[in-house]
């Protein structure tokens, strides 16, 4: 029988980053119509991300980060306790995609994606974390991966290896953690976005012909197990949700 101790409370204040567009917006825009108070930060605002500002004013807290400024994201963090509240969920989505062969990508091509997709989100997650143990809270992380962590694909070498690292990351955070956060991964298969144009269109259909429910991912797809691991009482904790439609079987 478990104890009220030993639960972890739903996420109230969630940081998202990469945030602006795609999956990203698409989590934002749940959570805020959840009930929840969302930080948002992305490279570049986009209109749609501004628009959720004047429609949540008092629940969404968004601006222009690089997710490799540490510093600027440390502040962004600062100014997101102050006007928010004290952060007890955290979305790792911030990524860039990967469009050459592995003998075609040159060293400072590979340290990027790395830097942006592997090490950043880990910086991110590290002073988030301080932070929220240090005020005595429990919290949730969920990390976006991708498919490509389990799966061979060509042209992605270097972003599977970041995506396999966040996979391997969340496990071992899970552990290091005891308990009193909850660290998943969600690895959505291919959307029909930039990201995976790089197999072009006729590897994409191949997908498309090999996954039972006949489509390749959609961010509506995703956005509800986010969610879930954010809000939901579960037992879930240290586990990459695979949500492909059975492309990867």
């Amino acid at each position: 029988m478990k104890s009220e101790a030993s639960v972890v409370p739903p996420a109230s204040v969630v940081l998202v980053s990469g945030g602006s567009r795609g999956l990203g917006l698409a989590i934002v825009t749940d959570l805020l119509a959840a009930g929840l108070k969302v930080a948002a930060f992305a490279r570049t605002v986009t209109p749609e991300l501004t628009a959720l500002g004047e429609k949540y004013p008092d629940h969404l807290y968004y601006g222009s980060v690089d997710v490799n400024d540490a510093e600027a994201g440390q502040a962004f963090v600062r100014t997101v306790e102050t006007t928010l509240g004290p952060i007890d969920g955290l979305v790792n989505n911030a990524a860039i995609g990967q469009d050459s062969l592995h003998v075609h990508t040159s060293a400072d091509q590979l340290a990027q994606i790395i830097q942006t997709n592997l090490t950043s989100p880990l910086i991110l997650t590290r002073f988030v974390l301080r932070r929220m143990l240090a005020k005595g809270l429990k919290g949730r992380i969920v990390n976006v991966t991708s498919i490509c962590a389990q799966r061979g694909y060509p042209g992605l070498v270097a972003y599977s290896a970041t995506k396999g690292g966040m996979d391997a990351a969340t496990r071992s955070l899970a552990r290091e953690l005891g308990g009193r956060v909850l660290a998943n991964a969600v690895a959505p298969g291919f959307f029909a976005s930039e990201m995976s144009a790089v197999l072009g269109q006729t590897q994409l259909d191949q997908i498309v012909r090999r996954t039972p429910t006949g489509h390749l991912t959609e961010p509506d797809e995703v956005v509800p197990v986010v969610r879930m691991l954010l809000l939901d009482h579960t037992n879930i904790n240290g586990q990459v949700l695979v949500v492909d439609g059975a492309a990867s079987i």
